[in-house]
């Protein structure tokens, strides 16, 4: 009786088998990975980013960015064949609906429309994001000193305000308005920058225009994704190594491809760590190009000096 009762399981899971196989093949599906997108609003170009990843044998998940804010999880991606679609709730906008996006997908691209929570609809276009792994190692060039503390030469400020101003050797935005970049864009390199703000500001050192490190007031707090030394929404600091307001303090960054590191006030608070995607107010989507430096001057005041960069060859 026993060796039937064996012979009956063993006839049963070769029946199981091919349908649990089957299961898992679903996870294989064309949206599943990074995805650098844009959007047209109003005649402009917006950037946003997309990560799917499958958990368990039949559900999508992931994350978005939208052009501004942090990367928000998405509880379930819903996938049929080479369409999806998904919903949000609202993080920085006012509104109470959801953001909802809908899409396709077509080999390595994918389009489709976004909802936003104010109603409007906004058509959208993406690619695969690039990898970005490098096979060896960078051989570094010279340091090039990217302010020259006289005036704006090398610098562009990005909007209307204006309100950057140079005074005794310190790049400075005495007020929020306009964000500013260098007119050079960059690939791989190591950045020191030194920098300083009045009680409760906020600003940001954008990498190739498109990963922010945090500048926030953040002495004595623990150490989280939106702080001192964070990659915005993305990379957590292992400590926080915030002076005082009103205090200089400094940043030297690394970035290697996707890979990074951070150093606060000589403390070494991320290393080697992987930035999955553009963060919230990236001044585009296409990973792949070089791009500039920028920092954010619509957050507070803010005073940067001893810009120096060092290159990749």
């Amino acid at each position: 009786m026993r060796n039937r009762l064996n012979y009956f399981l063993l006839l049963l899971s070769f029946a199981i088998l091919p349908t649990i196989f089957a299961q898992h093949s679903n996870t294989n599906a064309p949206i599943e990975g990074r995805w650098d997108l844009s959007f047209e609003r109003d005649g402009k170009t917006f950037p946003s980013w997309l990560e799917v990843q499958h958990s368990g044998i039949k559900t999508w998940v992931g994350h978005y960015v939208a052009e501004g804010g942090s990367a928000r999880p998405i509880s379930q991606i819903f996938v049929e064949g080479n369409s999806f679609n998904f919903a949000i709730p609202p993080q920085w906008e006012q509104e109470n609906k959801n953001l909802v996006v809908e899409g396709t997908v077509t080999g390595e691209t994918m389009s489709g429309t976004l909802t936003q929570p104010n109603g409007k609809i906004c058509q959208f276009t993406g690619r695969k994001a690039p990898d970005l792994k490098r096979i060896k190692a960078p051989i570094w060039g010279s340091p090039v000193k990217l302010f020259n503390g006289k005036d704006l030469t090398g610098w562009t400020s990005l909007g209307d305000k204006k309100q950057w101003v140079v005074v005794d050797g310190i790049l400075k935005s005495p007020e929020s308005g306009d964000n500013i970049r260098t007119d050079k864009t960059f690939t791989d390199f190591k950045l020191h920058v030194e920098f300083r703000y009045p009680k409760g500001s906020n600003s940001g050192v954008y990498l190739r225009g498109r990963y922010e490190v945090q500048i926030e007031d953040s002495k004595g707090q623990e150490p989280w994704l939106g702080g001192l030394g964070a990659v915005y929404g993305f990379l957590k600091p292992s400590d926080m190594a915030a002076k005082s307001a009103g205090e200089w303090q400094s940043y030297d960054i690394t970035l290697i491809g996707r890979r990074v590191w951070v150093t606060v006030n000589g403390k070494l608070v991320i290393q080697n760590q992987e930035i999955p995607g553009i963060t919230g107010g990236a001044l585009d989507s296409k990973e792949g190009e070089p791009g500039p430096i920028f920092f954010q001057g619509d957050h507070g005041p803010i005073e940067y000096r001893n810009i120096v960069i060092t290159p990749a060859k």
